[in-house]
This record gives structure tokens, C-alpha cells and sequence, in this order.
């Protein structure tokens, strides 16, 4: 014991020889860079820095590199995206398992060794560039020229209070390894992307209950709220909305949990607790250093040069703590910086992309002057940080359209979103009147309707015909990432969206400016799929213009509720109790997750007020609507039949297939017609499927609104045709994600199969040998099992028909949309 003191006392006054030393400058740095986290940032900072011989230490508070992702639960596939973006970093990253990833970089570590030390917590920093201090927790100090922070946030996990929280056992803030888990009751708390995934791994072997204190899992990447919100539906998991758990107490060496719901307080008694509440940047540590940030906003990224320099001089940040999560951001970044901390003159990875789209542009210099250029131009951007710009302008693409081109026009089935970077646009907002016309200038952005709704085009636009437009086209897939990460953006786009589908449907010759006033009343509501938008007896106090998603409207008629009709996005809903000062006369309910604008009786009463044909308008509408609901009531089997439908996805589909089992024969030439044009493999199963009355619905693509199967495609080889179809690309992996995700069933994996003659191929487009004839032995010498895609109904989009109703020699096969299928139920 006298030893280790008398060893402890002299490492102390060593410390402080040092300190003292530092502090009057009489002492050379330890190294010429400290690199602070050993995640891939980090790691591949320090790999630049040993190839370019720099003295350099990693400081790592975990025992091990790479702590996020060795949390990954088990076999997590890990992304590298943008896949458009090349790799530039000794530290090697490809789409992989978890493991595989974990794999690479050790390997990439022991053929380049680094100075790395584990279990080193850093505490404070002091000094300035070329003499800064590192205080580690231990009292150990570390003199470094130049500081890169690649700390990331996970190492900042937010908890729950300490206040409800009587007992910490069993309660857990990360999950490896669901499998150590089964038999057991568990509370998952939160309603991310981590929340959900381990929700859905536990439930395998577990009861799983998830609390979410809001009404939506709106933080999840699409394709893990599909997930979760099929799970919850078909009951394997269970989740209270609208929750917060306000005590935790042990019960029996279990758990007891009590919750805040909406109805009261109840008790839940589970045996463990994961609590997956998400991070927060550090941000208290990085304002002692100096760092100062561009908001108050908790979320915001510090202040950084283009080359990831903070404002204090020396101290970069890089990676998820400068706001860019992506692992392989990351990497490439940890690269750049030890590049630029060398003065070496280092272009982005995605400079010569960025070059080839704005090397036309008029005027043009120079990538960062066009970069300059559109965060001036285009105010929707302004609030992005260089890098978040760079990101969105790779997925985009730069148009510059002949005078009087049409970008688009109604009714297309298009859905990427549109920035004016110069000139202007005419857009026609009334189909059957043309002389309707809106004109869009420098600075303003269109497409949004069909962004959000993910229906056709309501407008079509034209380039002006004076100075050379110029456009920027932004994906969908990449659109909605930004408006769900940043949320200036996502305000700037939902007001556009309010104030445009007000002029489009009720004032269509108002000026925007005079509308103002009434936008800023609406709100936007969302409801999950059979929520109740309002009920039949309730008082008007407001209308719902339909967002996105889908409504049924119902009535009860001899205790029984029956649906009158069915409401796409696009459309309104509500407005007959505010002409009428009844109470609502039916029911709404949504058929699939919806959102809507909601207009309060006042403000209608605004619009009302300053447009003279509006009433005129929606009474002539009110009494069409009450014919059509005296109808269905006189019928109510049909409203049975379309509660069936809506039941079978149709409430999101935009094209399916219907087979009238009063005509069809049982041939099968539907499924044999889509086998021989689609290389062998049907996309329909026609036997397979509900069936109500005469109608069947087959186990065929919905083409939905917005496909469940495109949200988590990691080569994005799932699109859109201008004609809505939904289609696999040849670029598809066969990771089977887009299988996983299709509630209903309908994509399926195939092998690639040898070539041979088609009946129909030859009947219908003379293709090949007729049947019967030998086909060479070239097309046949090839049978490749191992190649695997996903196949789907894409209804033949490139034939002008679907085969499978072309097929059919009774014309019991119909492809219909939303509004078509209707007509099937309804009386005329």
C-alpha cells in the first residue's frame, strides 16, 4: 500500500512538472494531433494520420474501437450510403453485416497500426492550436498541437429521470443482443428507429409492449414505422399512444410500471425495462471549449468551416456530432481533416460529381460559387450547413428547360420536388381553365402536393418564356429526408402546402398575400389508420382538406355502420355541417395513416366571405353528395363491399387488380400471360386472396401511394413511372428488404431462368420462335439459381396493357384506381 501511494505521488507531481511547464510554454506538444473517439470518424483520422506520418493519439473512454457499432444488435445490416458517394479513407466501408464491418476495420488496424488508448475519458480541454491540453478523467494531461473531436453522441444517451426511477435493475439503455432475452414481459420506451428495431428483434422469443409519447412513431425511417405499425396491428406487439411512464418501482423481482395515459393511470408489471431515448450532443462541454453553435436549438450543429474547423482555431469536429450520422460521411471526413490540418488542398469526395452538375449553369465558376449561388437564391436552404447542402445537391439534379417546355402536367404521376434557381415557371392550376395561371419566381419552389400526398400531379407547369429557367429537381426519397431532419425546412414546405391546397380548392382567384391571415389557422392533423377524424352528430366546427392517405365515410343505419364513400387525398371533407349549422350527418374515419389541414369554422367562414363563387360551388356539391348518400343508404350491402375493399389495402393503393368471379372461368391465362412476359415468373397469384360477394382481390401489386416496398431499398432500385407503376430496376440486390415490407404479400425472391419460347410473347408481339420451334442452345446454356432479385407486378408498363386482363377471355379481370373501384359498389 506505502508503495502504490509513494508511486501515485510521484505520477502526481509529474502531472503537475508538466502542466507547469505547458502552461509557460517551455515544453513541445506530446503530439501534433489528438483525435478524441475511436468511432469510424475517428479511426479514419488516425489512419490518415499514421500513412502521413504524423505523431498523433486516439483517446477512446470504451474499452474497445467502434462502441457504436458493436451496440448494433447482432447480424445488423449496416448501410453506406449515399451510395453515389465515393470512399476515400484507408479505413475500409462497404454494405455489410455488423460483423463483417467489425471484421474490416480490425484488419485495417493491424496492417496500419495507430496509437490508440482505450479507457481514456477525456474531461476537459484547455490551451489553444499548437497548445492545447487534453485533461483525462485519470489526472493524466496531454499536450497536442491540433484537436479533432470525433466523439459522436452516442456516449451521451439520454436516461430516464431520476425522479420516477426507484430501482435501475433490469432497466437498459442499449441492446446488443436481443437473443439473451426470451420468455420474459418487456417495456420498450421510446419510438425511434433503435426503439422500434429492438421491439420487433424481442417480440420473436418475448412479450413486447412499447410506450410512445406521441401519436406516431414520426421519428422512424418509413420503412421501420411500416414494420412496427404491421406488428401492432396484427397484435404481436402492443403499444400505448400518447404515454409517458411516470414510475418504476420492483414488484417480486419484476418490475412495476406505472403510465400516464390519456384515460388515466394504469399499471403494467414486466420483468425488464428498454429504454431507447435517443442522444443529445454534448453540447455544454463543446460551449467550454469554445465552440460556439448556430441556434438555440438542442439539435443544432456547431458552427464549422468548410474544412470541419470550429470557431475555436485548431479544434475540428467531424461526423455525427457535426451533424452528419452517416458512417460513410464519417470515414471520408476523417480523411479530409487530417488533410486539411496538413494545408494540403483537398477537394470534397463529391466535388467532381457537384462539377458535372453545374458546369452548364450560366455564369459558372466554381462549385463553391455555385454553392454560394443557390444557398442566396433559394431561402428554403438557407438554413442548411455546407455539407447538408452538398448532400441534397447529390441526389439532385440541375435542369435547365427550353422556354415554354412543360416540367410536368396534370395528372402525371411524378413526384420530385422543384427549386427555382433563376427565371420562372407558369403553373396551371385549373384543368378546365386554363387562363388560371400561377406564376412562381426566383426563390420559390413547386411540386410539393405530390411530394407529401404521393398522388398525381394537381397542376400543370410550364418554364416561362422571357430569361433561361433554371430548375432544381430533387428526388422524393431525398426530399423527405431533409424535411425529416431539418425543421426549418419541413415549416417552409407544410405552409406552402397549407396556403396552395386552400387557393387550389376553395380560392383559387385570391392572392397568396391576401390569404395569409386564414393559412396561419390551419393546422395540420395526422391520424393512424381507423382513427376518427370526426364522428356522425358531432358539431361542424371545421373542415379537412385530405393530405395524404385515405377516408371512409360512414353512417349508422339500423345499428349497423355502413360506408357511403370513400375520399382520396387530394379531396375535402366536412364542409356540409358548416353550410348547414347541422351536426355532422356521417362519420370519417381514416383508412390508412392520414393527415389532414384542418380549417376552423371561423376561417371558413373568412374564405367564404372573399370568394363570391365558393358557396355557389360547395352547395352544388352538398346536394350531389346527398343524392349519392340517399343512394347508398337504400343499398347498404354496398358499403359492405367497400369496407372490404378498403380493408384489402385499397384505401392506399393507385392501381389493382379485381377479378369479377362471376365471369371468371378458372382459366388461369392471367397468370400465364404475366409469366411468359415477365421471364418465366407470374407477378399475381389469382387464386390466393379474400373474395367478398363476386369480387376478388388477388394477391397483386396495390402500386401504392407511397410504396412500402421503396423506403428501405439500399441500391434504390424501386421507382415510379410517369404513369404511376411501380417497378424493380435490374440494379436490384435481392437483399429481400422490399419482400419484407410489402403488407400484402405480393413481391416475391426469384432465380433468373433460362430463356424459352412464349405463347403469348409470340401471340400478342411476335417475340421469338413460335411454340413449339427449338430456341438456340445460346439462350439456353446459361441457368443462373444463385442470382436472385425481387420481382413484382410492374402492370406491364412497357406492353400498354396488363397482360393479365389482356389475357382474359370474359373480362372478369379489371385493373382499377381508388376512385374506379367505387363504381364497382356504387349504384348509378
Amino acid at each position: 500500500m506505502r508503495k502504490m501511494l509513494m508511486e501515485n505521488e510521484a505520477q502526481n507531481l509529474c502531472y503537475d512538472l508538466k502542466k507547469l511547464a505547458l502552461f509557460e510554454g517551455n515544453m513541445a506538444a506530446d503530439f501534433q494531433i489528438g483525435i478524441i473517439g475511436a468511432g469510424p470518424a475517428g479511426l479514419s483520422a488516425a489512419l490518415q494520420a499514421a500513412k502521413s506520418g504524423l505523431s498523433h493519439i486516439v483517446l477512446e473512454t470504451a474499452d474497445k474501437p467502434a462502441q457504436t457499432i458493436r451496440h448494433y444488435q447482432k447480424n445488423k445490416w449496416v448501410m453506406a450510403e449515399p451510395a453515389i458517394l465515393p470512399l476515400r479513407s484507408a479505413l475500409p466501408f462497404q454494405a455489410d453485416s455488423r460483423e463483417m464491418v467489425l471484421e474490416s476495420w480490425d484488419k485495417a488496424l493491424k496492417s496500419t497500426p495507430i496509437n490508440l488508448r482505450c479507457n481514456s475519458e477525456l474531461i476537459e480541454i484547455t490551451g489553444q492550436k499548437f497548445s492545447f491540453n487534453l485533461h483525462l478523467k485519470s489526472g493524466e494531461i496531454i499536450s497536442v498541437e491540433q484537436i479533432v473531436l470525433a466523439i459522436g453522441m452516442q456516449g451521451n444517451l439520454r436516461k430516464l429521470e431520476d425522479k420516477i426511477i426507484e430501482t435501475s435493475t433490469n432497466i437498459h439503455y442499449e441492446l446488443t443482443d436481443p437473443n439473451q432475452f426470451s420468455r420474459e414481459t418487456i417495456l420498450v420506451i421510446g419510438a425511434g428507429d433503435a426503439a422500434i428495431e429492438n421491439a420487433l428483434a424481442l417480440s420473436e422469443n418475448n412479450q413486447v409492449i412499447m410506450v410512445n409519447r406521441r401519436e406516431e412513431f414520426s421519428r422512424a425511417k418509413p420503412a421501420n414505422n411500416d414494420l412496427i405499425l404491421k406488428a401492432i396491428q396484427q397484435e404481436t406487439i402492443e403499444c400505448y399512444y400518447r404515454t409517458i411512464p411516470i414510475k418504476i418501482t420492483n414488484k417480486n423481482k419484476q418490475l412495476k410500471v406505472t403510465l400516464q395515459t390519456l384515460e388515466g393511470e394504469t399499471n403494467l408489471i414486466v420483468d425488464r425495462i428498454i429504454a431507447r431515448l435517443g442522444a443529445t450532443p454534448p453540447r455544454d462541454f463543446l460551449e467550454k471549449c469554445g465552440v460556439r453553435f448556430g441556434s438555440t436549438d438542442p439539435s443544432a450543429p456547431p458552427i464549422l468551416s468548410a474544412t470541419y474547423e470550429t470557431t475555436v482555431a485548431g479544434l475540428y469536429i467531424i461526423g455525427s456530432l457535426a451533424g452528419y450520422p452517416l458512417i460513410k460521411q464519417a470515414v471520408n471526413q476523417g480523411f479530409e481533416v487530417i488533410e486539411f490540418i496538413q494545408n494540403h488542398a483537398v477537394a470534397p469526395a463529391d466535388e467532381p460529381i457537384l462539377y458535372e452538375k453545374f458546369k452548364n449553369l450560366p455564369a459558372f465558376h466554381s462549385v463553391k460559387n455555385s454553392l454560394d449561388m443557390i444557398r442566396f437564391t433559394l431561402p428554403l436552404f438557407n438554413s442548411l450547413t455546407v455539407l447538408q447542402l452538398r448532400e441534397l445537391l447529390l441526389d439532385s439534379t440541375v435542369r435547365m428547360p427550353f422556354p415554354n417546355e412543360r416540367i410536368f402536367r396534370y395528372n402525371d404521376y411524378s413526384d420530385s420536388f422543384f427549386s427555382i434557381i433563376a427565371g420562372e415557371v407558369r403553373v396551371a392550376i385549373n384543368k378546365d381553365d386554363p387562363s388560371q395561371i400561377i406564376t412562381l419566381r426566383q426563390g420559390q419552389f413547386f411540386g410539393e402536393m405530390s411530394l407529401i400526398s404521393g398522388r398525381r400531379r394537381q397542376a400543370t407547369v410550364h418554364a416561362g418564356a422571357g430569361q433561361q429557367c433554371v430548375l432544381l429537381e430533387t428526388p422524393r426519397r431525398a426530399m423527405l429526408r431533409l424535411i425529416n431532419s431539418v425543421d426549418s425546412v419541413k415549416r417552409a414546405i407544410d405552409q406552402m402546402f397549407v396556403l396552395r391546397a386552400i387557393q387550389a380548392h376553395f380560392a383559387p382567384e385570391i392572392p397568396a398575400s391576401d390569404l395569409a391571415a386564414i393559412v396561419h389557422t390551419a393546422k395540420i392533423q395526422a391520424f393512424d389508420a381507423n382513427s376518427i377524424i370526426f364522428k356522425e352528430g358531432d358539431i361542424g366546427d371545421s373542415l379537412h382538406l385530405i393530405r395524404s392517405g385515405s377516408v371512409t365515410l360512414s353512417r349508422i343505419i339500423g345499428g349497423q355502420e355502413i360506408v357511403l364513400s370513400y375520399v382520396s387525398a387530394g379531396n375535402y371533407i366536412g364542409e356540409t355541417a358548416l353550410l348547414s349549422d347541422l351536426p355532422r350527418a356521417f362519420s370519417a374515419r381514416a383508412a390508412v395513416a392520414t393527415e389532414t389541414i384542418r380549417l376552423d369554422s371561423q376561417a371558413f367562414s373568412a374564405l367564404l366571405a372573399r370568394s363570391t363563387t365558393l358557396r355557389q360551388r360547395l352547395e352544388a356539391r352538398f346536394h350531389h353528395d346527398l343524392t349519392r348518400q340517399i343512394q347508398m343508404e337504400n343499398q347498404p350491402q354496398t358499403g359492405n363491399l367497400i369496407s372490404f375493399l378498403v380493408a384489402q389495402g385499397l384505401g392506399e393503393a393507385t392501381d389493382v387488380l379485381l377479378i369479377d368471379e362471376s365471369l371468371c372461368i378458372h382459366c388461369d391465362n392471367c397468370e400465364r400471360a404475366c409469366a411468359e412476359v415477365h421471364d418465366g415468373t407470374s407477378r399475381l397469384d389469382r387464386e390466393a386472396g379474400p373474395t367478398f360477394n363476386t369480387i376478388h382481390v388477388p394477391t397483386s401489386c396495390r402500386h401504392c401511394e407511397h410504396p412500402h416496398c421503396m423506403k428501405d431499398c439500399p441500391p434504390d432500385a424501386i421507382h415510379r413511372a410517369e404513369n404511376g407503376e411501380v417497378f424493380i430496376a435490374d440494379n436490384c440486390i435481392g437483399c429481400g428488404h422490399c419482400e419484407k415490407n410489402c403488407p400484402y404479400g405480393v413481391i416475391q425472391m426469384a432465380h433468373s431462368k433460362p430463356k424459352k419460347n412464349y405463347l403469348w410473347r409470340w401471340l400478342f408481339f411476335g417475340w421469338g420462335n413460335e411454340p413449339g420451334k427449338s430456341i438456340s442452345n445460346e439462350n439456353n446454356k446459361t441457368k443462373d439459381f444463385k442470382n436472385t432479385k425481387a420481382v413484382k407486378c410492374d402492370m406491364c408498363k412497357d406492353l400498354k396493357g396488363a397482360m393479365c386482363v389482356r389475357a382474359c377471355p370474359t373480362g372478369a379481370a379489371k385493373r382499377v384506381s381508388p376512385e374506379k373501384f367505387l363504381t364497382l359498389a356504387t349504384p348509378n
